[in-house]
């Protein structure tokens, strides 16, 4: 194949390693043109049999370094970390490669388990688990034995503990959405209560950019003040927009032109249990 061929055959599935890897849309896309203009660039390009490996090689070994050099900056950073959101683009259904950005394993809680693993086992983990490569092969890609990386991936294994049965259906999740922001926006507790666990989690990554909680806000009432304070803070300034982020049902809110959050979020028994909201402008430049 040409250069042009291959990156339409492998960009979306390259893009979407990337991205687990890293939890950044832009770093994901950086990489995987990088991967192609240095593929591009061999000499002796006509004589690699797999090329598909080969490129799958070269974007997860720049993966793996950009996450050793940036691995101080992330223990730098301020307040909780959430990958930066990806939205449903509206022509994925006419792309036969967009399945491997359409499953759970794309979800805002499955890469923040991804982030609990070092990164070679992230991409051994991944490599396997959602790209179905042999062990002989990712050998090859990550340059360990193909014991080596069996281990590494049981390891890997028992360390992500998700269950895509708690999510609801994309129909009721993104009903579940909208009565939150109609209640909200209302002030209707008790339908609030119905929708959101006593226990929920809010995560806010501002990155020390802009106003956020630096710490998780846990509980219905310290959320449901956070929200109100918001709420009352930019009254009749907000727009909703609910579209998929990182496939599941989600919310984009602009302040007029400016988009200024995005929501995604998590289920425990039918009721949203996780709220994940992107605040941080360098994480929303790319929308």
């Amino acid at each position: 194949m040409s250069i042009e061929e291959s990156y339409k055959s492998y960009r979306t599935e390259l893009f979407s390693l990337a991205y687990r890897m890293l939890g950044s849309a832009m770093d994901a896309e950086d990489i995987v043109q990088d991967a192609f203009l240095s593929y591009g660039g061999l000499p002796d390009v006509g004589n690699i049999r797999n090329e598909r490996a080969f490129l799958y090689k070269i974007v997860t070994n720049r993966c793996l370094d950009l996450l050793r050099s940036s691995a101080k900056k992330r223990e730098m950073y301020v307040g909780p970390w959430l990958p930066e959101p990806l939205l449903e683009k509206g022509d994925s259904d006419h792309d036969p490669s967009s399945h491997y950005l359409r499953s759970e394993s794309i979800s805002t809680a499955y890469l923040l388990l991804l982030q609990q693993l070092s990164a070679t086992e992230r991409a051994v983990f991944l490599l396997r688990e959602i790209f179905h490569y042999s062990f002989e092969e990712i050998a090859a890609i990550v340059d360990k034995s193909s014991a080596n990386c069996r281990q590494i991936f049981h390891r890997a294994k028992k360390s992500i503990h998700f269950d895509p049965e708690r999510q609801p259906s994309v129909a009721v999740a993104e009903e579940k959405i909208k009565e939150f922001v109609k209640s909200m926006l209302q002030g209707n507790t008790a339908k609030l209560l119905e929708l959101v666990s006593e226990n929920v989690v809010l995560y806010s990554d501002g990155g020390g950019k802009v106003r956020a909680a630096q710490v998780p806000v846990v509980g219905f009432e310290n959320v449901l003040k956070l929200h109100q304070n918001a709420i009352l803070m930019h009254a009749g300034q907000l727009t909703f927009s609910f579209l998929l982020v990182n496939g599941h049902p989600g919310i984009l809110i602009r302040l007029g032109e400016e988009v200024k959050y995005v929501y995604s979020f998590a289920y425990k028994n039918h009721k949203i249990d996780a709220i994940y909201t992107v605040a941080n402008p360098d994480k929303l430049r790319h929308l």
